[in-house]
């Protein structure tokens, strides 16, 4: 492995930040006193440097998890155009170009520090009201909370305060976002994948259906067939001889014989068109299940395209482009209904693509009366429809039409759909905006 490898004998080497730890001095570490609050370790001889750190300070290491976190592929593309590089290079191509000039300060990485320090100017300057470690560390924990990476990342690794600890802590809470990102998706998949064998039972299931429904039309034909050819039969049979007594009795015989057996085919028949007609019935109704699984389907495959593009984004800034992006910036977003553990995740999801949320529980707690007044403050109206009360809904689409607001029904409570949601709202702002 080499020497820059950020994940070594088990974890981070001491010289993986060795420019951080030669300008700042030893560590100090966020204890916690007899009261139990936070504080740093008391340590006399340690004394900060106020100059945030350049790019070209960092360990190589540290280079790709910038790049990729911090700029994104448009932006990349635009610094090395300034520098007269990388005009036909694919992505991956793009990013080792940027990795490879973070290091070296004449070569380009100036033009890198000033395009992320434009980029994320208000985190750094959020960033630069921290005094000591421990209001730092806390920073870099809200920003983690609310889904804020990309600036906050470049604010907490520059910082004068950064110790080696934290810039390790920020290293690994990066590195495992998109872990974290693709588990929460896993139900999802495993529901498709159970739809896909519960639509194969149920075609099979019709396809013997419609097997033995055309096996009983067919022998209710045959059945109809042979008794016109008797009643034919008995039409053409030449007029019998003198009747005599016997011969009367004969003729009688036989026709009581041939109507009662006539009565049975007719009875029959009834049945085996009565049997035809709940099979049709039954047949309509698995179609109409088919046909809505189907439906289901294809909305989860939608979906998860949208789903997987996004998380290419944010697992492999290498192959993602700027469209992939996760922006709903000046959108207003209400969330009605949910699980409560979950309203924390989907805040952080919408603040985290530059939007503005609003939650309201469908009137487990909170009132009816306020939707509202909070659906005239938002530009889009969430919902999931396994989690939220009739009367919620019900409000929501006569307050929305009347309004003239946008409304859009979720297929579950997840993280998915509300994801998914936030992609097709970001596709149809752009094709509002080309028009």
């Amino acid at each position: 492995m080499r020497e820059s490898d950020p994940l070594r004998a088990g974890g981070l080497t001491s010289s993986l930040y060795s420019p951080i730890a030669a300008r700042r001095g030893p560590v100090r570490l966020v204890v916690r006193n007899q009261d139990g609050a936070l504080e740093l370790e008391p340590d006399e001889s340690q004394s900060h440097g106020s100059r945030r750190t350049r790019i070209w300070e960092f360990d190589a290491s540290l280079h790709c998890s910038i790049v990729g976190t911090c700029l994104t592929t448009t932006e990349l593309r635009h610094v090395l155009d300034k520098l007269k590089m990388g005009a036909t290079a694919s992505d991956h191509e793009l990013h080792a170009l940027g990795v490879s000039l973070a290091g070296r300060r004449e070569a380009g990485a100036k033009f890198l520090q000033k395009a992320l320090d434009r980029r994320h100017r208000v985190a750094v300057t959020r960033y630069s009201k921290a005094k000591d470690l421990v209001a730092l560390a806390a920073l870099w924990a809200e920003s983690l909370k609310q889904g804020d990476i990309p600036g906050s990342y470049w604010a907490v690794l520059t910082h004068p305060l950064a110790t080696e600890g934290l810039v390790k802590q920020a290293f690994g809470d990066v590195h495992m976002l998109s872990h974290l990102v693709g588990a929460a998706n896993r139900a999802d998949i495993r529901r498709l994948r159970e739809l896909e064998q519960q639509n194969a039972v149920l075609a099979d299931k019709i396809e013997r259906q419609q097997r033995r429904l055309q096996e009983g039309f067919v022998a209710r034909d045959r059945i109809i067939q042979r008794l016109n050819e008797m009643l034919a039969a008995s039409d053409r049979a030449e007029a019998p001889p003198a009747p005599t007594p016997n011969a009367e009795e004969a003729a009688d015989g036989a026709l009581r014989d041939l109507n009662r057996r006539l009565a049975r085919e007719i009875a029959r028949r009834e049945r085996s068109e009565a049997r035809a007609g709940e099979l049709a019935a039954a047949l309509q109704k698995s179609d109409d299940a088919l046909q809505r699984g189907e439906r289901r389907t294809e909305t989860i495959e939608r979906e998860l395209e949208l789903i997987e593009a996004h998380l290419a984004a944010l697992a492999e800034p290498s192959t993602a482009g700027s469209a992939d992006a996760l922006d709903v910036s000046g959108t207003t977003v209400l969330y009605v209904g949910g699980r409560a553990h979950q309203t924390p995740q989907i805040k952080g999801l919408i603040e985290g693509a530059g939007g503005r949320f609003l939650h309201h529980d469908g009137g487990l707690e909170q009132s009816s009366t306020l939707l509202p007044g909070l659906i005239g403050r938002a530009d889009r109206v969430l919902f999931p429809i396994d989690c939220v009360s009739h009367e919620a809904v019900a409000t929501i689409k006569r307050v929305c039409r009347a309004l003239g607001r946008g409304y859009e029904p979720l297929r579950t409570a997840s993280l998915a759909c509300v994801l998914a949601a936030l992609l097709r709202m970001r596709g149809s702002r752009e094709e509002a905006e080309a028009q």
